[in-house]
């Protein structure tokens, strides 16, 4: 059966803001005499007019997370907590309010309660000026069906596209952890012409096969686009480099509604954003690349410049918590200046250490401490405690995340652990020391990292 299109949005000559030109771009024009009658000639400088250029954000929010398990059995993935008082998607969310994107949809789809109440909790953006953070859920506009990919997922939505009118539209993924000032993006995908720009950033090249892997000439127009090579092609003059794509993306607003109608109707597609959209924009000659590493956020550490990190399983999703307990922190959560927006619990005492007698010693080092904590006669080394947390006397616990909720009973051991929501770790319980009793019972990462699940009851 052949799909039902939703009408497309219909420029006039104009934004739907006044009249304003479609992109509002200022340029720079050399005039070929004194009379200033010849043709003018475009020199290439190219200024943004925040103000002036219509913008909003759609944030893919869909994902099933199965790398995630158990992290993801009761959730969506861009809702999974992150460094203590965070979800994912704050990430995200953050870098377009800070760079004053504020017209956000939030396309949802699987178990997506927990981030639905998220959102409405914390990110209502004043409506005097029409801004807002919204969640979308599949609404089954072009049949009952759910989305098949993320290039469906817009399609199914472009009815969003037709209300708000926008000049172009920022794409971006809702489970990384980064910092990013998305007008910079923007400005350089204006300048390009382009309709798609892609974020890109150099990986190793032994995780190249990880991602979509993006071949530039030197001018920025994209040659080539692979998702998820088994052979990747090296950066010029770096094999140990491949140049990645980051599912961050700007598109031009009529590149983007062409390109998912046209995809809509082709049985043999993903529909897919990495893997169906960008290569027939590439194939076009319509895709540049922007260097992530360019980008210039106020507050940003020379140690924290460029930091980006895709936390698609355990051991990414681990290995960038511990990035955030460091002395010199890899990523740091104190940037005042751009900050990640996040929600307090409502009343949340202040977090306590208890006891200082010898062998009983309430402490945490090298560790992110949340509201509502209670360190009572145990120690805390290098780990992430989410609010309400509570480690009792003679319990230890190193290198771990503990979520919300999480009770760590008398003289437990709890070592290179991710523990979600709500789970009591019995008194004198072993986790993280013996490795075939730890795959017996939980989850274990490649790495070894132990995840146990929501509300699981740990045995003694």
């Amino acid at each position: 059966m052949r799909r039902r299109r939703p009408q497309r949005p219909g420029w006039r000559g104009g934004s739907g803001r006044g009249g304003l030109p479609p992109l509002a771009l200022i340029v720079a024009w050399d005039q070929a005499g004194p009379d200033r009658s010849a043709a003018p000639v475009w020199t290439g400088s190219v200024r943004l007019e925040r103000d002036e250029l219509h913008v909003m954000a759609m944030v893919l929010a869909g994902g099933q997370g199965s790398r995630l398990q158990p992290l993801t059995a009761d959730r969506a993935k861009p809702a999974v907590p992150f460094g203590g008082t965070y979800r994912l998607i704050d990430f995200a969310l953050s870098n377009l309010v800070n760079g004053g994107v504020r017209k956000i949809v939030v396309l949802t789809q699987y178990k997506s309660h927990s981030l639905d109440r998220h959102i409405a909790q914390m990110w209502r953006l004043s409506p005097m000026l029409g801004n807002y953070v919204a969640t979308v859920p599949a609404q089954m506009r072009t049949g009952p069906r759910w989305f098949a990919g993320s290039a469906d997922a817009v399609y199914q939505n472009l009815n969003l596209v037709n209300d708000e009118r926008p000049d172009c539209i920022c794409v971006f993924g809702a489970d990384h952890i980064y910092r990013m000032d998305p007008q910079q993006m923007i400005k350089h995908h204006l300048t390009s012409g382009a309709g798609v720009t892609l974020a890109g950033i150099r990986v190793p090249i032994e995780q190249a096969p990880s991602f979509g892997i993006i071949e530039p000439d030197p001018s920025g127009r994209v040659l080539s686009f692979r998702e998820k090579p088994k052979d990747p092609t090296p950066v010029p003059g770096s094999p140990g480099e491949a140049y990645a794509s980051m599912g961050i993306y700007v598109f031009s607003t009529r590149a983007l509604v062409d390109a998912v109608t046209d995809d809509a109707d082709r049985a043999d597609s993903k529909h897919d954003l990495g893997g169906s959209i960008i290569p027939m924009l590439v194939e076009r000659g319509e895709a540049s690349v922007y260097d992530f590493q360019t980008n210039d956020v106020p507050g940003v550490t020379r140690r924290d410049v460029g930091y980006w990190r895709d936390v698609g399983d355990l051991d990414s999703y681990y290995e960038a918590s511990m990035d955030l307990v460091a002395v010199d922190p890899i990523f740091n959560l104190y940037n005042r200046e751009w900050p990640i927006l996040n929600w307090q619990p409502l009343g949340a005492p202040p977090a306590k250490f208890v006891f200082d007698d010898e062998g009983r010693r309430g402490m945490a080092i090298d560790s992110l401490v949340s509201p509502g904590v209670i360190v009572s006669g145990g120690a805390v080394r290098r780990s992430i405690l989410s609010p309400d947390v509570r480690v009792n006397t003679g319990a230890v616990v190193e290198g771990c995340v503990l979520m919300d909720g999480v009770q760590v009973g008398r003289s437990a051991i709890v070592r290179h652990a991710i523990v979600d929501k709500n789970v009591l770790v019995p008194p004198g319980a072993r986790i993280g020391v013996d490795p075939e009793q730890d795959k017996a019972r939980f989850a274990v990462s490649r790495t070894g990292v132990v995840a146990i699940g929501k509300g699981q009851v740990v045995p003694h």
